[in-house]
């Protein structure tokens, strides 16, 4: 899925939608060119700014790390937050018609469509990465794996069961939150170095439920299920999240713009 988890595909709440932590850069930035930032100037404290944009310290950190991959600001140990000293802030902003497609999660969408989340942990271990698991997220077989299952609700209403895998080594935080009520791509990208989501691999298929299935979303065994699976990679361009979420056929939908680039 394209936030929140884990993350949902664009589409299915609206295309014109971006998650409180982009649109918290996007006013950040705003800012610094009203104020004529120069290269070099401090920015106020993260208490203040956390005051002035009304967000969590959580989201805060998450729109400075983006910032920080674009080289706008930098950190500077124990002295805070500056605008970048090689080269002019971009023109260019971070707006909800951007080309360049954002992957979002499941909480990113929620909040920003005015939609109430709730989950449910049917699972949450860490345990070796199998052959083919190290493969695709290009880690050593063996190595840790933060392994999470759970529903998703949207209003109270079932939306998908996920399976999440994640290399520890990217966020042992991950071991030590509670998703239940935790954001899994709030916790990443408050990671320290953070850990952004940028591009996914993602595909979709249909298939009969198997019994758990019918279990858990109260359904006949003819309702169809889609299943996406998905692989995410942070800024650096290396695989953080290994995914599959199986959702109601009557429930989900997916669209996609096809281009002929010739």
């Amino acid at each position: 899925m394209t936030d929140a988890k884990t993350a949902m595909p664009r589409g299915l709440f609206g295309d014109d939608v971006l998650p409180l932590y982009e649109r918290t850069a996007a006013r950040l930035l705003e800012d610094l060119r009203g104020a004529a930032a120069r290269p070099g100037d401090r920015l106020p404290s993260e208490r203040a700014l956390v005051e002035r944009y009304a967000v969590s310290r959580v989201t805060l950190r998450a729109a400075l790390a983006q910032l920080e991959a674009r080289g706008i600001v930098r950190p500077s140990s124990s002295r805070g937050w500056f605008v970048a000293e090689l080269g002019l802030l971009p023109e260019a902003t971070m707006t909800s018609g951007s080309a360049a497609p954002q992957v979002q999660g499941f909480a990113d969408y929620a909040q920003a469509n005015g939609l109430t989340t709730a989950g449910k942990v049917l699972s949450a271990t860490v345990r070796p990465a199998t052959v083919s698991e190290a493969e695709q997220l290009r880690i050593a077989p063996g190595a840790d794996l933060f392994d999470l299952h759970r529903l998703r609700f949207l209003d109270g209403l079932l939306v998908v069961l996920e399976h999440n895998r994640l290399p520890l080594a990217a966020c042992p935080a991950l071991a030590e939150t509670d998703f239940n009520t935790a954001s899994l791509y709030a916790t990443l990208r408050a990671a320290d170095p953070p850990q952004l989501p940028r591009v996914a691999d993602y595909s979709v298929e249909a298939r009969h439920p198997t019994p758990r299935e019918i279990e858990l979303f109260e359904i006949k065994e003819t309702m169809p299920m889609l299943v996406a699976t998905q692989l995410t990679s942070n800024q650096e361009s290396r695989p953080i999240e290994l995914t599959v979420q199986v959702y109601r056929g009557d429930r989900y939908r997916f669209r996609a713009s096809i281009t002929n680039q010739g």
